[in-house]
């Protein structure tokens, strides 16, 4: 099961940070649970809308206390509420969104990194570049702000900034060789529902050079190897991905696939 996953969010055209925006609102924060001697184990432990070509997320406010306390929770499947419907579903659980870029190098190879086991989650498996946008860069530390408009814009660019952020710091290349992010949709792992953000990223060096930034990379400490791919390569890795990473490859495909008809 953690290599499973579902696709909450699919835009294989790709979208510019222009055509994604977000909507920030308490409303959006998890809900309690009704079993109030579960929520309170959260101690223990230390959604979206919108179709092409422009995208809304409803995003609200969490923290690595309460993420623990219930995606990572042992008992993580008891704050999920029995309903098809995703959003409903999670309303328990913390949910922090994640992000993933698959990146591409001017060789058209693909970057891998398999995990460090002194990471917390999902130690020795393979990923692509990523980890999560942070609130705390455009100043979000409660839903206090007196002009909203422009708090919603600026965590819409945290999204694209920190991505951009992650792939330097893991994987040690300078930003100017990377493209503007594209959005290509959001996968969701199985395993306590942890949903992540992917893009594509284009980086204009290659991939023997890629591979010798990647040993002085800022947080190196993450991963203990860099794989340089062919795409097609990709198929037989993803099945030792976790299942969000795995369904970020769906993503990745689908993004391909799409490309062909356009042509």
């Amino acid at each position: 099961m953690e290599n499973a996953f579902k696709l909450l969010l699919s835009c294989p055209s790709g979208l510019s940070s222009s055509q994604v925006s977000v909507k920030f609102d308490e409303s959006y924060d998890r809900v309690p649970h009704p079993d109030i001697d579960l929520d309170d184990s959260i101690s223990e432990y230390g959604g979206h809308s919108g179709l092409e070509p422009h995208v809304c997320l409803h995003l609200g406010l969490t923290d690595y206390r309460t993420f623990m306390g219930t995606n990572l929770n042992p008992s993580w499947e008891r704050f999920l509420v029995a309903s098809e419907d995703d959003c409903k579903q999670c309303q328990h659980t913390s949910s922090p969104l994640g992000n993933g870029a698959i990146v591409q190098t001017s060789d058209n190879m693909i970057l891998v990194l398999q995990r460090s086991n002194n990471v917390g989650e999902f130690p020795g498996y393979l990923v692509f570049p990523g980890g999560h946008p942070e609130p705390e860069e455009v100043g979000i530390t409660s839903h206090k702000c007196e002009n909203s408009e422009l708090r919603n814009k600026n965590i819409s660019q945290e999204m694209f900034d920190s991505i951009i952020r992650e792939v330097v710091e893991e994987i040690g290349v300078p930003a100017s060789t990377l493209s503007d992010p594209l959005f290509i949709g959001i996968s969701r792992r199985v395993l306590n529902v942890r949903p992540t953000a992917f893009f594509f990223i284009k980086c204009n060096l290659e991939s023997t050079k890629v591979q010798q930034l990647y040993s002085s990379a800022q947080d190196g400490f993450e991963s203990t190897k860099l794989y340089i791919i062919q795409p097609s390569e990709l198929e037989n890795m993803a099945s030792k991905m976790p299942g969000c990473h795995r369904g970020g490859f769906a993503l990745y495909k689908l993004m391909l696939e799409c490309g062909k008809n356009i042509k």
